[in-house]
């Protein structure tokens, strides 16, 4: 029975660790999943939202009596938006209609102001993502709201060493590989840096969109993989974080992530799917008692009207 917990805020994190039954590797190699989707939002983004949020309250760069403004791709919104309502602190957002409506109702609902700027075809591109972040700039000034910053904010990466923890512990320190996608690699590089103190032969596997590759040397471009895949090098990324860079298109993660619902049971967005794509790459290059992990992201339900 668990324990009674203080708010809803004590209840992010320590999500359970599931074995893939049916969409496994033809070598046997067992691929574990973690299922952020347990966190009060249904992402694992309420990590690293509590994360910015204590590590300013804690410095004084966030005050009682101030605001916060981001911009966000929707579950990072949807999560500092749980933690500001908890909180009490005002919630200025710069979103776009790229992503889906159902995270802008989200954030809505918890009490965001939301900014929302127009997409070209509904997709996510650097222009996009780089327009976001200056609208949230302007905002910040105008009002004097701190600006979380998600994409240069390091605060990030100590939620999930935790998570790295959390991983080893419930693998019985049996985790050969670790994949995850990359949007602003606050994720990667700091599970890449918990699971390594463990073990430093544990292979990194990042995932971005084939239709941006820019991690691996390609052009920026359009995709509809939400979440990943900023159209640029995002300042958390350093080259030393994983050890290969798997390309996932669009359509892939999307039958990818509908394959884990039907067959699995598991309901995930398009960035799962990617994650699983690629878990399932890494895993056949990998001896057939390896154990790969990688992250359900978050909950399907965010994505009805994509999927």
């Amino acid at each position: 029975m668990k324990e009674l917990q203080r708010d809803i805020l004590q209840c992010i994190g320590n999500t359970s660790l599931v074995p893939l039954r049916n969409i496994v590797p033809r070598n046997g190699a067992r691929i574990l999943l973690k299922l952020e989707n347990e966190n009060p939002t249904g992402s694992m983004k309420d990590r690293m939202a509590l994360a910015m949020i204590e590590a300013a309250e804690a410095d004084g760069r966030l005050k009682a009596g101030g605001s916060v403004v981001e911009y966000t791709a929707g579950s990072t919104g949807v999560s500092l938006s749980l933690v500001c309502a908890v909180k009490g602190y005002p919630l200025h957002i710069v979103s776009s209609d790229a992503f889906a409506q159902e995270k802008l109702n989200h954030m809505k609902t918890l009490g965001a102001r939301l900014q929302i700027l127009h997409s070209e075809s509904g997709s996510m591109t650097e222009k996009l993502t780089k327009d976001m972040m200056e609208a949230a700039g302007i905002i910040a000034g105008k009002t004097g709201g701190f600006l979380t910053d998600q994409m240069n904010n390091k605060d990030s990466i100590a939620a999930y060493h935790k998570m790295a923890e959390e991983i080893w512990t419930q693998a019985d320190g049996h985790v050969d590989g670790f994949v995850q996608g990359v949007g602003t690699a606050g994720s990667i590089r700091g599970n890449a840096e918990g699971l390594r103190r463990h073990n430093k032969q544990i292979k990194i596997v990042a995932v971005e969109p084939s239709e941006s590759p820019v991690l691996s040397g390609g052009q920026p471009g359009a995709h509809k993989i939400d979440g990943i895949g900023a159209g640029f090098v995002v300042p958390l990324w350093r080259k030393d974080i994983a050890d290969q860079i798997e390309r996932v298109s669009t359509d892939d993660a999307t039958a990818m992530a509908l394959r884990l619902a039907r067959e699995e049971g598991l309901f995930g967005g398009t960035s799962t799917g990617g994650n699983v794509v690629a878990a399932l790459r890494l895993a056949e290059q990998l001896r057939p008692d390896a154990t790969v992990v990688t992250i359900m992201c978050d909950t399907g339900m965010k994505y009805l009207s994509k999927l």
